[in-house]
């Protein structure tokens, strides 16, 4: 029996797979066993088609291939090359020891060429945790090679890797893609007037706070949604690598190499719960997974279905989601800032005597209530972002730009960085919870009683009224202070409550 390796993937990680090549006399056949998938099944005759162009005849035996561990389901194309280097191994065409050195990765097609697939970077992770090198498509090397910790061979047919894997013609070793950067946004200078708005981007901006925008057509609520990734900073090297891995995994790195710019997920209101949350064929990891450490906008939330909208909410508590099948049950991590933007009614025109129609203000109370209290009751900051007179529209741009605001996020990041620096689960203060939120968002005398009174008031809940000193706690940053203070609260009660104002 000759054997090598390659990976399934469970979630944003991959578990190591053993390829068993067995050849026994009897009538000819090729089977693969080990709960494959219609395309790993289908390798058979991709890779006797490969095999058929390097002029490598089958043998005249039962050919069996075993996926170990046989109780662990496999899907994807990614196992035709395995399955070719240990049919070649067992015919001695490569040295059985080269092929058990390494995990493999690719598709075959017909002609022998090697096909690149999603996951080479969780792959590499996975093979250097093995003590193994990675051997793949050419296209696909430059993003597995961003794992420093094992050696990445990329190679353009089959026969080229078996002329590597024989001596003939070796291979170079794959150097990792470049750091790239994301189409640069818009800046936020370009909004005119929504002072309030741009203040609660920068708070959001600190903190990972989640934000709701609330206002009429054309107020510019996409505007300044579209304008939060200029105001956060570069990836740290490990959320780029936490980030590109699940992106890998949806395909959707581009050139091998990673960004170090948060993403910015926009999914349309149609989208489905699978699409959002992850599902659908292998569990594969939804938009609130693709921004991971990113911004996750979703305009127009009240045309979403009510169930895909509550199934944000434990994702947004948690910072991860568990995606549950009959066949798969997967995890990723999704620790984003959600933006969502929500006219108050159907029409838009709730406020506009002149423009809104015969049904306000119950066609306000219907439109909004398809986003149920306990997910409206998640978000940090929400907002009404009021129309902006035309006569605005013709002044000069006076406000801040974005990077004089990116540089203020950047201080306050910096602060909470070095208080929270090993606290486990704790980055950012959206993170605070228990007794770290008692202990560095504890209000002053005048503070608490402001917060007391208002709670009372406006029957804050239990999370609103932790949601709020996480708030000040962001506020206090990015005034540089030690403590939170009342006027911190004040503001943090305002983005939360009606009718405050300090």
């Amino acid at each position: 029996m000759l054997r090598t390796y390659t990976v399934a993937f469970h979630g944003a990680e991959a578990a190591p797979v053993e390829v068993q090549c067995a050849l026994s006399p009897g009538v000819p056949g090729f089977s693969i066993v080990g709960l494959p998938d219609k395309a790993v099944s289908e390798a058979r005759e991709r890779v006797r088609a490969a095999l058929a162009t390097m002029r490598i005849a089958l043998p005249s035996q039962r050919i069996t291939i075993n996926l170990s561990p046989a109780d662990m389901p496999k899907a994807g194309s990614h196992y035709d090359l395995p399955i070719a280097l240990a049919i070649l191994a067992a015919l001695k065409v490569v040295p059985p020891e080269a092929a058990e050195e390494h995990a493999a990765l690719g598709e075959l097609s017909l002609d022998g060429k090697l096909i690149p697939v999603a996951g080479a970077l969780p792959a590499a992770i996975c093979a250097a945790d093995e003590g193994r090198g990675l051997l793949c498509a050419a296209d696909s090397a430059a993003e597995a090679a961003w794992s420093e910790a094992t050696r990445v061979i990329g190679a353009g047919t089959l026969g080229d890797l078996v002329r590597h894997l024989t001596g003939q013609a070796p291979l170079p070793q794959a150097e990792a893609g470049t750091v790239t950067r994301g189409l640069v946004p818009p800046d936020l200078r370009d909004v005119r007037g929504q002072e309030k708005a741009k203040r609660a981007l920068e708070i959001a901006a600190a903190g990972r706070h989640h934000i709701l925008l609330l206002g009429p057509p054309g107020a510019g609520k996409s505007m300044l949604a579209k304008r939060m990734p200029g105001l956060l900073p570069d990836l740290a090297p490990r959320e780029a690598l936490e980030t590109s891995i699940i992106h890998s995994l949806a395909g959707l790195l581009d050139g091998g190499g990673l960004s170090c710019s948060p993403p910015f997920m926009e999914p349309h209101h149609t989208a489905s719960t699978a699409a959002i949350v992850g599902g659908g064929r292998g569990a594969q990891p939804g938009e609130i997974s693709l921004a991971h450490n990113g911004v996750l906008f979703l305009d127009e939330m009240p045309e979403f279905a009510p169930a895909v909208l509550d199934t944000l909410r434990q994702p947004m508590e948690t910072g991860e989601v568990t995606v549950s099948r009959a066949n798969a049950h997967v995890r990723y991590p999704c620790r984003f800032l959600l933006i969502a933007a929500a006219n108050p009614c159907r029409c838009g025109y709730l406020h506009d005597a002149g423009r809104a129609c015969s049904k306000a203000p119950k066609c306000s109370e219907k439109y909004l209530g398809k986003i149920s209290g306990p997910l409206m009751d998640r978000f940090d900051l929400r907002l009404e972002v009021p129309a902006v007179d035309y006569r605005q529209l013709d002044l000069p741009a006076t406000g801040e730009s974005s990077a004089a605001i990116r540089d203020r996020v950047l201080t306050a990041r910096r602060l909470q960085a070095r208080r929270y620096d090993g606290a486990t689960g704790i980055a950012l203060n959206a993170d605070l919870s228990g007794e770290m939120l008692d202990e560095v968002a504890a209000p002053d005398a005048e503070g608490r009683e402001l917060l007391m009174r208002a709670a009372e008031r406006f029957g804050l809940s239990a999370r609103g009224y932790h949601r709020v000193l996480r708030v000040a706690r962001s506020i206090a940053d990015l005034d540089g202070a030690e403590a939170v203070r009342r006027p911190h609260l004040a503001e943090a009660l305002a983005y939360r409550v009606p009718g405050m104002a300090g």
